[in-house]
Order: structure tokens, then sequence, then C-alpha cells
């Protein structure tokens, strides 16, 4: 393998790639808040229980503070969905996206109930662990 083309794939996990626009060259930086602490509910079927850290990620800087603004509301969504679920379903991977775009769905819900806007363009799971 040639020297150039070997550097290049060490180091393409680095190289920065384009942000999304708005449509007149100005980038749209990502901005996450974590909803803090630890999410820690019961869960149905014979798993007992699930932790989960979870961040929120927005696109427009200015719903950030409707996001710190409304986190009481959006935990409460999220202990209420979560605790409804089936331990067993939730602990495969397919079942873990599933809850995380449900979950997903449902805070943009509130969020637009509250403020008229989605507000959230994603969410993710930085732990999750279910027993």
């Amino acid at each position: 393998m040639r020297p150039g083309i070997l550097l290049l794939l060490l180091f393409l996990p680095f190289i920065g790639f384009a942000q999304e626009g708005d449509g007149e060259g100005e980038a749209r930086q990502a901005a996450y808040y974590e909803l803090s602490p630890s999410i820690v509910v019961n869960v149905k079927g014979r798993a007992r229980y699930m932790r989960c850290d979870v961040q929120l990620m927005t696109r427009d800087q200015s719903h950030l503070q409707d996001i710190v603004l409304h986190a009481p509301a959006l935990r409460h969504e999220l202990l209420l969905l979560f605790s409804d679920q089936q331990g067993d379903v939730i602990k495969s991977s397919k079942g873990k996206e599933q809850l995380r775009r449900k979950a997903l769905k449902a805070l943009q819900g509130i969020m637009t109930q509250f403020v008229e806007a989605e507000s959230i363009d994603d969410l993710f799971f930085t732990t999750y662990f279910v027993e």
C-alpha cells in the first residue's frame, strides 16, 4: 500500500466534515443538553429496572434555553415512557433504538406543546443499562 493512502486512512476519522447550513451559508452548530441526574425507572417483565443518561441535541442555539427551561417536563415524559417498557425488549439493540426514536418523538411533542417548535433534533443515550 502506498504511504499517502495509508496516512489518509489513519487520519480520516479526524478530518472535519461540512456542517449543516441554513441555506444562507451560515453553519448551524449542534448544541447538547444533558438531562441530569441519570434516569432510573422500574420496567415491566423479568428485568427490574433501567438506568440511562440522556443527551438532547438541537441545531438552533436559541432552542437550548427552551430545552433547559422545560427539562423537568422532558424528564417526566421520559420517566413515564421508560417505565412502561418491557425490560426484555429494551435490552436488545433493536429495542433500544426503537425506544430512542419513541423518546425523541415524545420530547419533540412536549416542546411543540410548550414553545410551538420541536426544538430537539436528536436524542442520544450516553449510558444505558437494563437489569
